[in-house]
């Protein structure tokens, strides 16, 4: 059996010592470090943590949380990382930890919702098909289209990410906004949870703003799916990031992607390969008009793209890898 819980709905150690009472646990494997790692220290039971892009790129370098991520570490009887360089920059930071860390990229399984209409969506939700002839523009920003407009000749890039600032959703908005006032068939459209309020009520301001980009509230993972597989590109502008699951479903999904050139995208995103890979906003945009000109490099790309997760990326073996850890933590419960 096994229980899944939200780490963001505990507030102290203290309520997980009540659930782990309560549901009888055994033994618990936490998402993030210091997000859900710290809530398990000092109980009773055996854990394992997997490292996000958070803990290594954003948490390692406030000392305090650094601190209490050696001390999960020492408790942890194994860790997870996505990639080698994860792993090894996990070494550095806490060198106790060596000798725990296995490396185990994220398997993807995607699951579209068949029936999920995407002309409705597009209707309905981001107001791109109207029902009438023409509509006037209200300061550049107005929703409406002329009859004609259709899901056929529109190219959707679609962001998902939750909105706080190591994501950077607002980091292609001017540039797109331009290339919309040029070109009004394409549109981005930001998706996801409201994680940061503040930084949300900034998103939603510039967002208004802006012709051409739109944002949208987070949706069920098997419509999500279906509106990346009906979109155009998938992109990623975050400023760091761990192993991206987006890309990776998009991918999967045969959908090409546009990532920002960090560490944690270029690590599964190979340039002109199995995706495009931009430094600056400028970039993005012209790469975004030559995928949007160049079928057959579109083709080429998920066709690529689609190979290396089923090649790297299996669920199935991602799986086994976790029985085999799992089965470690039942090892020392016999002990």
């Amino acid at each position: 059996m096994c229980v899944l819980r939200d780490a963001f709905d505990f507030e102290s150690p203290s309520e997980i010592a009540n659930l782990i009472v309560d549901e009888n646990l055994e033994a618990a494997l936490a998402l993030h470090l210091y997000r859900g790692g710290r809530l398990l220290q000092g109980h009773s039971i055996p854990f394992g943590v997997i490292f996000g892009g958070t803990d290594l790129n954003e948490d390692a370098n406030h000392k305090e949380k650094k601190e209490v991520m050696g001390k999960v570490l020492e408790e942890a009887r194994f860790a997870v990382a996505f990639t080698e360089a994860m792993k090894d920059t996990a070494q550095v930071q806490w060198p106790h930890a060596t000798g725990k860390i296995f490396v185990q990229s994220q398997g993807i399984a995607t699951i579209p919702n068949a029936n999920f209409n995407w002309n409705t969506f597009l209707q309905q939700s981001l107001g791109l098909i109207m029902l009438f002839p023409k509509c006037s523009p209200q300061g550049g920003t107005s929703l409406c289209q002329e009859i004609d407009q259709s899901a056929d000749n529109l190219y959707i890039f679609l962001i998902i990410c939750g909105l706080r600032p190591v994501k950077d959703p607002l980091y292609l908005v001017d540039a797109f906004s331009e290339w919309h006032q040029e070109t009004p068939n394409v549109y981005m459209v930001i998706v996801g949870p409201e994680v940061d309020p503040v930084f949300t009520r900034e998103v939603k301001e510039r967002v208004r703003r802006a012709a051409g980009v739109r944002l949208i509230r987070e949706m069920c993972q098997e419509d999500l799916h279906a509106v990346v597989k009906s979109c155009f590109a998938l992109v990623n502008s975050s400023v760091s990031e761990g192993m991206s699951a987006a890309i990776l479903e998009a991918m999967d999904l045969e959908v090409p992607v546009l990532a920002r050139n960090i560490p944690g995208n270029s690590a599964v995103v190979e340039h002109g390969v199995t995706g495009l890979l931009f430094s600056n906003p400028q970039e993005f945009i012209q790469l975004a008009k030559r995928l949007v000109s160049d079928p057959a490099l579109e083709k080429e790309i998920v066709t690529n793209g689609r190979e290396y997760v089923r090649t790297h990326h299996s669920w199935q073996v991602e799986r086994d890898t976790y029985q085999r850890l799992i089965r470690k933590l039942e090892t020392n419960l016999e002990e």
